[in-house]
C-alpha cells in the first residue's frame, strides 16, 4: 500500500510525524528517504514531540544514533548519510537494537543488509513551495498505519 501527502509548511510536516507516533506500536522500523533538507529530521521531530518528548531533538549527522526513552518507550533516530562502509552497522552492534524500539532511519540506503526490512518508508521530495511525502508500507501493520495516518 502507498499514500501520498503534500505538505505546505514546515508545521505539517510536524504533525504527520507527530500522528504517527500515535500509531506505531512500540517495535518498528521506519525508513526515510530524499535529499537533503527535504524534511526528514523535521519529520522526526514531530514523532518525538507526538511521543510526549519536550527536549531539543539533536541530529544524529554525526553521531549516527540519538537515543530517547520516553517513558517505556524507546526511539531511536538514526542518520547513516556519513556511514562509510555498511559494515560498520554490524561492527557497533546495531542489530541488537532493533527489537528494543521504534527505529526511524535516515539514508537507510547506506546500510545495506545490515538494517532490517521497514515496517513504513517514508519518501520526501520538495514539490513547488512545500514537500511531497510518499508513504509506503512493508508490510500488513504498515499498512494499517497508512489507513489512519
Amino acid at each position: 500500500m502507498q499514500r501520498e501527502w503534500f505538505l505546505k509548511n514546515e508545521q505539517a510536516t510536524l504533525d504527520l510525524g507527530k500522528r504517527l507516533s500515535q500509531l506505531m506500536s512500540p517495535i518498528g522500523m521506519i525508513y526515510l528517504q530524499g535529499e537533503l533538507g527535504a524534511g526528514k529530521t523535521t519529520f522526526v521531530r514531530g514523532f518525538l514531540r507526538g511521543s510526549g518528548f519536550t527536549d531539543k531533538v539533536k541530529s544524529p549527522t554525526y553521531t549516527l544514533l540519538e537515543p530517547y526513552q520516553i517513558g517505556n518507550r524507546y526511539i531511536y533516530h538514526v542518520d547513516l548519510y556519513r556511514l562509510k562502509n555498511p559494515t560498520e552497522l554490524n561492527d557497533l552492534g546495531f542489530r541488537d537494537y532493533f527489537d528494543l524500539g521504534v527505529f526511524l532511519v535516515e539514508w537507510p540506503e547506506q546500510g545495506g543488509r545490515y538494517l532490517i526490512p521497514p515496517d513504513l518508508t517514508f519518501i520526501f521530495a520538495h514539490q513547488d513551495e512545500g514537500r511531497k511525502i510518499t508513504g509506503i508500507a512493508g508490510h500488513e501493520s504498515g499498512s494499517t498505519i497508512l489507513n489512519q495516518l
